[in-house]
């Protein structure tokens, strides 16, 4: 498989044991993390990988879920799969004070 990635990544010489959720919680997989860039991770999934027919889900990095990214399916060959880290959408601009003021009629 070509390497498609725009960033570099980083191999990793020991196992990191992660995890892929469902963006609703109703499923989970264990994982392993064999590679990661700024933009994007392969990984080797434990079990089925049908569940990501969902294309959108956590990739939990800790085992208490504080350090996640949210990601997309890329591609699957057998057990490995390439996901893409989901951009934050840029935040709202906050309006200005005297637009949220209530008018006076």
């Amino acid at each position: 498989m070509a390497n498609n990635r725009k960033t570099g990544r980083v191999r990793f010489e020991h196992n990191h044991p992660v995890n892929i959720m469902g963006v609703d919680g109703t499923w989970r997989r264990q994982c392993t993390l064999l590679d990661v860039s700024s933009t994007g991770a392969r990984l080797e999934v434990d079990g089925s990988t049908d569940v990501l027919r969902a294309q959108e889900f956590f990739l939990v990095l800790s085992s208490f879920g504080l350090a996640f990214r949210r990601c997309e399916l890329i591609w699957v060959n057998g057990s490995q799969v390439g996901v893409q880290f989901i951009l934050r959408s840029k935040k709202k601009q906050a309006l200005p004070a005297k637009q949220l003021l209530p008018h006076n009629e």
